[in-house]
């Protein structure tokens, strides 16, 4: 996962600090839909700088897609499937599948939320820059030979 973000600050170490300027998936036009109350949050991360960047330019970074993915899974999937792991044996052993469907699917939302405590404690997700953004943000792109006019 590819991210466009700003230098903050280096060390030397080879990392730096960057910053990410996080916004809500409608782009934070709430005068457009009557006002969602969506804020814009900075967000800031460390990252691994093999090219040499400087504070204040922009940069694009690479995040590792195993620890998003893994998360994605423990987070949507484990509860839905016990969900149905639970309703299918409580069905079959005390006529209560619903009530233990719902049973398993509350203990797959606390083992997500386990999960999520206990990742964000660690800071498995690597980031690394790979390159400069420049002045190629601000240009307009050439349409290829797949995109539509």
């Amino acid at each position: 996962m590819e991210q466009t973000v700003r230098v903050k600050e280096t060390y030397d170490d080879g990392t730096a600090l960057v910053m990410h300027l996080r916004q809500s998936a409608c782009s934070g036009d709430c005068h457009k839909c009557s006002g969602c109350g969506a804020a814009a949050e900075t967000i800031f991360l460390k990252a691994e700088n093999p090219i040499g960047a400087k504070a204040g330019q922009t940069v694009t970074i690479r995040s590792e897609s195993a620890p998003v993915l893994k998360a994605a899974a423990v987070m949507y999937m484990a509860p839905v499937a016990l969900f149905f792991l639970g309703y299918l044996l409580g069905a079959l052993a005390w006529d209560r599948g619903a009530m233990a469907g719902c049973l398993a699917f509350v203990i797959g939302i606390c083992l997500a939320v386990v999960y999520d405590r206990r990742v964000v404690r660690k800071e498995k997700t690597g980031y690394t820059i790979t390159g400069f953004a420049g002045d190629s943000l601000l240009k307009p792109t050439e349409k290829g030979d797949n995109e539509l006019d």
